[in-house]
């Protein structure tokens, strides 16, 4: 899993047009039309990204920026960046097969015993019924 964000392009583009933004760092990229933003009477292409080479996702963002600057009369007037883990992507994943490793057997504490408070307490409560 990677860096995922979109780009909505100005306008609709050609298949030319695709080859040169595929060459250009896009080549992982899944193009879509979409309609424009600002106004659904427009089509547009949609990239959509899940770039796994970058190493962060202002990287990824600049690259997928540069590429479409390849291509003339072409802008970006929508980007979408969805929620996503902080921070460089893992290029080494964490444990994958372990060993489970058995715990000594916690022994159970034995019952406390009265405290001598809890039975001077006791004590006191008898004689001041007595003493009534």
């Amino acid at each position: 899993m990677g860096y995922k964000f979109s780009l909505v392009l100005s306008r609709e583009i050609t298949d030319a047009e695709s080859a040169i933004l595929k060459e250009s760092g896009c080549s992982a990229a899944i193009f879509g039309t979409d309609s424009l933003p600002t106004n659904a009477g427009v089509t547009v292409t949609k990239m959509d990204f899940d770039d796994i080479i970058s190493p962060t996702l202002a990287e990824a963002i600049e690259s997928a920026l540069e590429a479409v600057k390849t291509v003339p009369d072409l802008s970006v007037p929508g980007l979408t960046v969805p929620a996503q883990p902080a921070g460089p992507v893992d290029e080494v994943p964490g444990v994958v097969v372990g060993e489970v490793i058995e715990e000594p057997a916690v022994e159970e504490a034995a019952p406390k015993k009265a405290t001598a408070r809890r039975a001077s307490t006791r004590k006191k409560a008898e004689v001041s019924a007595k003493a009534e």
